[in-house]
């Protein structure tokens, strides 16, 4: 149907991403952009670490191998006709003790099994070749890993709604998402819009906004939040790309890091501590409607009881900078916690099973006029715009 008006919630990098899409595959059809924050990108896209991924961690098969390996495609493409930042300085995912070395296999099979370009293994004698600084007794090397700068890929994509037409409406907190006929209407404190299908990209606040449009309540979304050390500024030529643990395959995090930015600084980190509100990027930030949400979520319970060790250790390292930095120098064994700062933080918004799973791939699905990404995190920024494809296949699919 042409001349219809697509509604997206949020404008992150996959809600502007779907928004782009829309407007280069639907010519006539205006997209909405509904935004709660005054400019674009402000949360996750805001604080991610600008790595651009190239396949290695995800299970073959799922949406995070396909869109992963088509996005990182598109991603570099889209940066060099617009002129944003996209270095490919590689990565080690390194292992430094031996019970590391089978999954250290396992990840390359399936690696290989994703495609990844020019990935390799790479023996303890030839690490210093790469990084002269590192320690590690074996490790995978994948010289097509990026970073970038997804914050200014964002704002890039929002000129591209607005040139076709589109609209960013900022300002705009979602408060209720009601039917009428032949579409919806959308409405904040202060204004309504009424649009033919909506898409719903809220990030942190995903199943909230999805109980809005009287979609599932399940998947719940945890937030955790990843802070990060910076090495000092005469410190940051000890590392000269990006330098990965193997990941522990029971989480869906990566562990802590070195992630040189576009910028010329080096983060350490992230750690991974549950937050106690969506958008508790400082620790001491509480959210009691958010902290009842969790306590009232089964899959809450389920989660602690089985994480809890974990849970305590990521604790550790939010409070002690010698605690946060012990791993860290099993990687580059010159930097210690004298030679960091604190540096910011981010809060993923992970989503959990009510049988207290953390969910592992995207999860997108779509009911009626509505379409919902309920689990997005990373590589859903270098993903985006294999995601938007996705989910612009969905919306329209009949």
């Amino acid at each position: 149907m042409a001349d219809e008006t697509i509604g997206i919630v949020g404008a992150g990098i996959v809600g502007l991403a779907t928004g782009r899409e829309i407007a280069l595959r639907r010519p006539g059809t205006r997209a909405v952009v509904l935004e709660k924050e005054h400019e674009v990108a402000v949360h996750q896209t805001g604080h991610n670490s600008g790595v651009v991924h190239a396949g290695i961690y995800y299970a073959p098969g799922s949406l995070k191998a396909d869109l992963c390996v088509r996005g990182v495609s598109l991603l570099r493409d889209y940066c060099r006709e617009r002129e944003v930042p996209y270095d490919e300085i590689g990565k080690l995912v390194m292992a430094v003790r031996p019970d590391e070395l089978g999954r250290m296999e396992n990840l390359y099979e399936r690696a290989r099994n994703n495609h990844v370009p020019d990935l390799r293994k790479v023996p303890k004698a030839e690490i210093k070749d790469i990084e002269p600084n590192a320690g590690g007794i074996a490790a995978l090397h994948s010289p097509r890993t990026a970073i970038t700068d997804y914050r200014a890929i964002a704002r890039e994509f929002a000129k591209d709604i607005e040139g076709s037409g589109g609209e960013i409406r900022l300002g705009f907190p979602v408060t209720s998402i009601t039917n009428v006929p032949n579409g919806m209407e959308v409405a904040s404190a202060r204004e309504r819009v009424r649009v033919d299908r909506l898409i719903l990209c809220a990030g942190l606040h995903s199943d909230a906004v999805a109980k809005l449009a009287h979609d599932k309540q399940e998947p719940k979304i945890i937030p955790f939040r990843g802070e990060y050390m910076l090495l000092k500024p005469d410190k940051t030529h000890l590392v000269r790309g990006l330098v990965y643990p193997v990941p522990d395959p029971r989480y869906p995090f990566l562990g802590v890091h070195f992630t040189p930015r576009v910028d010329g600084s080096v983060e350490v980190g992230p750690n991974a501590v549950l937050a106690l509100a969506r958008e508790g990027y400082k620790l001491a930030r509480v959210s009691p409607g958010d902290l009842l949400g969790l306590a009232a979520y089964p899959g809450s319970w389920r989660m602690a009881a089985r994480h809890w060790r974990t849970g305590i250790k990521e604790y550790r390292g939010a409070l002690s900078a010698t605690a946060f930095m012990k791993d860290a120098g099993l990687y580059v064994p010159g930097v210690g916690v004298k030679d960091v700062v604190r540096g910011g933080a981010g809060v993923r918004a992970q989503a959990l099973d009510r049988d207290g799973t953390l969910v592992d791939d995207f999860r997108i699905h779509r009911s009626g006029r509505i379409t919902a990404v309920r689990n997005a995190p990373s590589p859903a920024a270098t993903a985006s715009m294999a995601i938007a494809e996705h989910i612009v296949d969905a919306v329209f699919a009949d």
